[in-house]
């Protein structure tokens, strides 16, 4: 087990807090300009507990960094937020080694035991957040049953003051041409309380729990009402400009109110 005294000897990775609101801000654009809007369950917004997290979610697209910056900006702003990223990626985008991301080899065979000592220095800390794909690759969100790599589970067993919180992605087209980003947020469970579960027991517990919490998503996700969702950032709406500027127009010329949404009752914001 990794003592919580060789946490100070490790160094954690670094968060330039200037170079991070700017691209926070970017990334708040780039999102609205290629989604329609980002809801999350209503019932599903997260606390902050005095605690460490480590949020694990399923990944399906390369779009998961980007929704999880925004998550971690708008709901954690407060807190440092660190993530693992293939050390060939974060070498061809050396931006991120500012934000956050450390590398990891995935052909090193001692790349476990290099990620939980790192993992364990961030966690060391009440106010910090680890944020995970345990799932080790991209994923359809419909594949079942859920895989999860050994190393959430062995971080879990060796780190019992963080709280472990899943979060599900799904990024779906309902009445627009752009699609909506939807997230939920799961059950959080604290590895103090359970001490006596082995790092596979807590593999399978994450499963079960992720799994649970991405089946939900998707059965509000069909039901498209909007009393279940809360939206956190809205993009554009509309067909196009060319068609948008004539129903603008036929609008005005009966003289009715022109919305932008292509269907009149679509979800309400």
């Amino acid at each position: 087990m990794i003592r919580h005294a060789d946490a100070s000897l490790i160094e954690r990775p670094h968060v330039s807090r200037a170079r991070l609101k700017i691209f926070s801000a970017y990334n708040r654009r780039l999102l609205r300009r290629r989604f329609h809007s980002l809801r999350i369950l209503k019932q599903t917004v997260p606390g902050s507990p005095a605690r460490p997290l480590v949020i694990y979610l399923n990944h399906s697209s390369w779009w998961d960094p980007l929704v999880c910056l925004f998550l971690s900006q708008h709901f954690f702003a407060d807190r440092a937020s660190f993530a693992p990223i293939d050390s060939a990626m974060l070498e061809r985008y050396r931006f991120f080694r500012h934000l956050g991301f450390f590398g990891i080899d995935p052909q090193q065979n001692h790349r476990a035991a290099k990620f939980l000592r790192t993992a364990h220095a961030i966690l060391a800390s009440p106010t910090n957040i680890l944020w995970l794909t345990p799932q080790g690759r991209f994923v359809d969100v419909r594949a079942r049953p859920l895989e999860l790599q050994a190393g959430l589970g062995a971080l879990a067993s060796r780190t019992l003051n963080a709280v472990f919180v899943p979060l599900a992605i799904e990024y779906s087209f309902w009445t627009e041409s752009r699609p909506e980003i939807l997230v939920s947020f799961g059950e959080s469970h604290l590895p103090s309380d359970h001490q006596h579960r082995s790092a596979d027991e807590w593999t399978r517990v994450f499963c079960d729990t992720l799994e649970s919490t991405q089946d939900d998503l998707a059965a509000k996700a069909c039901r498209r009402n909007a009393d279940d969702w809360l939206t956190l950032n809205s993009g554009r709406s509309g067909v196009n400009l060319v068609y948008d500027a004539w129903r603008r127009l036929r609008a005005k010329t009966r003289g009715e109110t022109f919305t932008p949404e292509h269907h009149t009752q679509a979800l309400a914001k």
